[in-house]
């Protein structure tokens, strides 16, 4: 393969100026470089902590694949690669509630928290992806918006004030940190996802136009990086601190 047709396959035909594919290009690449650097640091820390250090990794690399595949789709078709987004999501989003149950197990956390965590990821993005590509230019959008909404704080009241919370307070106080730290993102991290849901779909929030305009890429681009690596350099900075 010459160095012209790599350099072709490596920028699928990026053009300058182009602020989303920029988004995409940067998130593949973030991402692609959380997951070395979680699956290499797996041996350095107490073996306790091993699986949550793996599923921080599998997340990012997860992410990454379909952030390279996002970015070619981008470039090729100028449209936003929703149903890519979700296929993503629904690997990803799910593994990062199994988090919770990993930092808690030993607290007792048990398999049935784990059940409710990942139905309630999976109703908040099977409804969004329903409201949003499927119903996104007509108004009702905004019913499936609402229950994927209700998932999303349910999943919300769980870590912050519910079950996960009441089991990190008694795993110690550095489970406990951790788990706060989690929930604000949850609390606010996630909250991007329902910002570009409003912006994807025609009949936005209740009919509002307020976020006509904003790009839903850019938004999911910038929130996906943030969260995916951010919810792992969380559990990688508790593993650390809690060497024995």
């Amino acid at each position: 393969m010459s160095s012209l047709n790599f350099q072709t396959l490596l920028l699928a035909n990026l053009k300058a100026g182009d602020l989303v594919g920029f988004t995409f290009f940067i998130g593949s690449m973030a991402m692609a470089a959380a997951a070395v650097f979680f699956f290499f640091e797996m041996s350095n820390v107490d073996k306790k902590w091993r699986t949550s250090i793996l599923v921080s990794g599998l997340i990012t690399f997860i992410a990454a694949v379909h952030y390279y595949y996002m970015r070619d789709f981008w470039a090729e078709n100028g449209v936003s690669p929703t149903e890519f987004r979700y296929i993503d999501w629904i690997l990803t989003v799910p593994l990062m509630c199994v988090e919770f149950y990993l930092i808690t197990k030993k607290a007792g956390a048990t398999s049935s928290l784990l059940v409710k965590l990942i139905a309630a990821s999976v109703v908040m993005l099977v409804t969004g992806y329903i409201g949003e590509a499927i119903y996104g230019a007509d108004t009702v959008s905004w019913v499936w918006g609402a229950i994927s909404g209700a998932a999303y704080f349910y999943i919300l009241y769980m870590v912050m004030f519910g079950e996960v919370k009441a089991l990190a307070q008694s795993a110690g106080p550095a489970v406990a940190k951790a788990t706060r730290i989690l929930a604000w993102f949850v609390l606010v991290g996630w909250a991007i996802y329902p910002i570009g849901y409003i912006a994807g779909t025609e009949g936005g929030l209740f009919g509002m136009k307020v976020l006509e305009g904003l790009s839903m890429d850019i938004v999911y681009n910038i929130g996906d990086a943030v969260n995916k690596i951010g919810f792992g350099l969380v559990i990688y900075a508790l593993a650390v601190s809690s060497k024995d």
